[in-house]
């Protein structure tokens, strides 16, 4: 399996997947490494079948429609995402890439339709979880009701080997573990429900 983690324009991580054999590829939040991402995929010679968006927000979707027009890629994202998509995902949606299997987790809070992706070891978090940081709930569509349970319920029952890949650069390095996450992220500090609410409350 080829995988890339890309920040050619600010400090916003794309992700380049592709099956060895297939040569077939998806394309993880093109933010703004549009054209970094096309250069990769041709020196690589890989056909870039899909772009899937974490979720709806504009610096996550921007140059969709450049991977769209250099490959004809279709777009896939939540069910609940207002993105120009051409395939819905759920909690559980299997992307099947060449060989590779993409998991799709939903993990609303940041937004109603953000969705994290498992891929062999790897855990494509967006926004919902950065190293040291998880996402904020006060934007539109924000829940930390809904974080807590995308958090605890679901990310944290994974293996603590599971490879942590966010959707920012705003951590002391670009990638983590779900275990080193569980242990010094301070915003994984065990809490009630009602403790996070107020947690993510505070400026």
């Amino acid at each position: 399996m080829f995988f890339e983690q890309v920040k050619h324009r600010g400090d916003n991580f794309s992700y380049i997947v592709a099956d060895d054999v297939s040569k077939e590829a998806v394309v993880i939040d093109p933010s703004f490494n549009g054209a970094e991402i096309i250069r990769l995929s041709r020196s690589r010679h890989l056909n870039v079948r899909y772009i899937i968006n974490t979720h709806g927000h504009w610096d996550h979707v921007a140059n969709n429609e450049d991977i769209k027009t250099a490959y004809g890629a279709e777009v896939i994202a939540h069910k609940l995402s207002k993105v120009n998509k051409n395939l819905d995902v759920v909690d559980g949606s299997i992307i099947r890439v060449g060989n590779i299997n993409i998991k799709v987790i939903h993990t609303p809070g940041h937004s109603s339709d953000s969705i994290c992706l498992l891929v062999d070891h790897k855990l494509l978090t967006g926004d919902t979880l950065f190293v040291g940081e998880c996402g904020r709930t006060d934007l539109p569509n924000g829940s930390s009701v809904d974080m807590y349970n995308s958090l605890f319920k679901k990310l944290m029952k994974l293996s603590d080997d599971i490879e942590v890949y966010p959707g920012h650069d705003y951590g002391s390095k670009p990638h983590s573990t779900i275990g080193e996450e569980k242990s010094t992220n301070y915003t994984l500090e065990k809490r009630t429900l009602d403790q996070f609410i107020e947690f993510m409350q505070q400026p």
